[in-house]
């Protein structure tokens, strides 16, 4: 007697490829995925404009512990007197060790802190600083076009004065400088405040700006943001 279509044995169900919960891991994967492509981006650029990278505010070790704030702020000794270059040439210059001699040959002669300067002079071999503002090769800045016309120190280099080992006040970024390209009047001094480290904006300075790019024959707007201007 033939068996009806109950009597049939069944079939095993196919295996399940995916468990139930693998479509939720997927729509999660999917997700983080796309978080990371856009978080990747932020991620770098905060890393490259964060102070590890740039040295803003860090101090590095130097062959010296030179203090600005005791030989600048509290002796009162001018930017000048050891940053020779910085009213006549692109650079400021770095001072030599015969400098530091002229006052440390009759002051503190004994001191360790400041062996490493009685060497330098007696084997006349330069000390060899750390450099904390720096500019890119393809970046043309000259100081004493800067300062000549009004530009003070701080402005760039922070209130030196006050620091007792020096660091890197700004990063320097193009921003930076197109800020003030971009608006010299905002930013300009008196040449008596161009080396004033504490100097603030006055409460004239929107009248007195302008009156200071036209005295100093500043030619702002677009000729200052050209490209030239800065990548020579």
């Amino acid at each position: 007697m033939k068996g009806t279509a109950d009597d049939r044995p069944s079939r095993p169900a196919p295996a399940q490829l995916f468990s139930p919960g693998a479509d939720a891991i997927y729509r999660l994967v999917l997700m983080t995925a796309a978080a990371c492509l856009v978080a990747l981006p932020v991620l770098g650029a905060g890393i490259v404009r964060s102070n590890y990278v740039t040295g803003v505010g860090v101090a590095p070790s130097q062959p010296v512990p030179f203090s600005h704030k005791h030989h600048s702020g509290e002796l009162g000794i001018d930017c000048r007197y050891c940053h020779t270059g910085v009213e006549k040439t692109a650079s400021a210059g770095i001072p030599p060790t015969h400098t530091c001699m002229t006052c440390h040959s009759q002051i503190w002669t004994g001191s360790d802190m400041l062996k490493p300067v009685r060497e330098s002079y007696e084997q006349d071999k330069p000390l060899v600083w750390r450099r904390l503002n720096k500019l890119p090769g393809y970046v043309y800045f000259n100081h004493s076009v800067h300062v000549t016309k009004g530009v003070g120190c701080s402005t760039c280099h922070g209130d030196v004065t006050s620091m007792q080992m020096t660091y890197r006040a700004n990063a320097f970024e193009m921003s930076f400088c197109l800020d003030c390209h971009r608006a010299p009047e905002k930013y300009l001094r008196t040449p008596a405040e161009v080396w004033n480290m504490e100097w603030a904006p006055p409460s004239d300075q929107a009248t007195l700006g302008p009156q200071l790019v036209a005295r100093y024959h500043v030619r702002g707007g677009e000729r200052l943001t050209e490209c030239g201007i800065c990548h020579r």
